[in-house]
């Protein structure tokens, strides 16, 4: 079975639009219209989430280096394993784009059970909280855990809603990559 990434956006943007990759100041204009227009789901993030983003980007990448990862890019665009059609709701027109797993170099590919914001974040005793796992390793998280999708499709048992992938590398992502 080959296992499928796959990126949700919206239809206006495209795939791999990456605040992250932006300046301060410039990606704090961008999501500031985004606000104003009240654009999805990222209209109602706080005043800080680009700095708490970008720290929590940066702590993943030291992480993966120690665990052996070779990131390229200094922040990641982010995929899930598999699909999580809810987060078509993200956006006005959401579309999804997915990639097969076996396109990626793996030492390029990161994960965190659950978004990156509440598995670094939140306080709940969970031993994959805090975690950043390289392929292998989410394998066996996987086989223990199943997937956040199969057993909480609803958020009724806590914010793991998917599998967040952190792409290191623009090379696989070329063809969808705007200049």
């Amino acid at each position: 079975m080959i296992i499928l990434l796959n990126q949700y956006f919206d239809e206006s943007t495209g795939p791999f639009r990456n605040l992250s990759d932006l300046e301060p100041e410039e990606a704090e204009i961008i999501l500031s219209e985004i606000r104003i227009q009240k654009k999805g789901f990222a209209s109602k993030r706080s005043t800080d989430y680009l700095a708490i983003r970008r720290s929590l980007e940066l702590k993943a990448r030291e992480i993966f280096i120690l665990k052996g990862g070779m990131p390229i890019r200094n922040y990641s665009h982010h995929m899930t394993v598999g699909e999580c059609p809810w987060l078509l709701e993200w956006f006005e027109k959401g579309k999804e784009l997915r990639i097969p797993i076996t396109e990626f170099d793996p030492f390029t590919l990161s994960f965190t059970y659950g978004d990156l914001f509440p598995t670094m974040r939140y306080q709940d005793g969970k031993k994959y909280r805090g975690q950043v796992y390289t392929l292998n390793e989410i394998y066996q998280v996987i086989n223990e855990f199943d997937l956040p999708q199969e057993w909480n499709p609803q958020a009724n048992n806590g914010p793991e809603r998917y599998i967040e992938v952190q792409v290191w590398d623009d090379k696989p992502l070329s063809s969808w990559l705007l200049n």
